[in-house]
């Protein structure tokens, strides 16, 4: 009978299937090739690849569409600001840290029955009637949007306000009334949102309009 040749495989076999398998060091070297790798293409090329598309073809918006007056910045048209001067409009409140923080964006997160919230609603609803006395105030100027930042306001916000800024300004109601109208932004794409004012945009616009007398 003639003799049976057998070869013998020198790779380590795997304990629990018996498999090839591969030495501690091998493994080791797999892990850190892999590691270089997905590090280059996902923490180098992609972010560069993506920020550099950005710029290319949107670098308004990229760019946090910063608005610049006499080569400074002043803010951004889609993060709200605090206006407390009767002289401006103003914007929804804001929990965002102490108002339209971006490091802390978010709201109050209370519920409507939450006697804090409408201690707060009341005391900001009076505050507005001393100064439009017998009109019903807008809901947007008392209650707070969910992130904290919102720039925008309601038409209805903005024309509620044409008495107390036209008086402080002491420019014609009507002058005013016009400028917000002339802000007023539809809906996106003509069927999302709703409409809107930018509220730095119009106040840069109201000043402008000081500037002209």
């Amino acid at each position: 009978m003639a003799a049976t040749s057998c070869t013998h495989d020198e790779r380590l076999l795997s304990p629990a299937t018996g498999s090839p398998g591969t030495s501690v060091r091998g493994t080791l070297v797999v892990a850190i090739r892999f590691t270089v790798v997905t590090t280059l293409l996902l923490g180098i090329v992609y972010p560069l690849v993506i920020t550099g598309l950005a710029q290319l073809t949107m670098r308004n918006k990229a760019n946090g569409q910063l608005i610049a007056r006499n080569g400074q910045v002043i803010g951004s048209a889609i993060i709200g600001q605090n206006f407390s001067s009767p002289g401006y409009f103003h914007g929804r409140p804001s929990m965002a840290g102490n108002g339209y923080d971006a490091q802390n964006s978010g709201g109050s997160n209370l519920a409507q029955s939450n006697k804090a919230l409408v201690t707060r609603i009341d005391a900001d609803v009076a505050s507005w009637q001393k100064l439009h006395p017998g009109q019903p105030v807008p809901i947007g100027l008392v209650t707070t949007s969910a992130s904290g930042l919102d720039p925008d306001i309601a038409p209805a916000d903005a024309l509620y306000q044409v008495p107390m800024v036209a008086a402080a300004r002491h420019l014609p109601e009507s002058a005013v009334r016009a400028l917000v109208e002339a802000h007023i932004e539809g809906r996106d794409l003509g069927f999302l949102g709703e409409p809107r004012i930018n509220v730095l945009k119009l106040n840069l616009a109201l000043d402008d309009m000081n500037n002209s007398k």
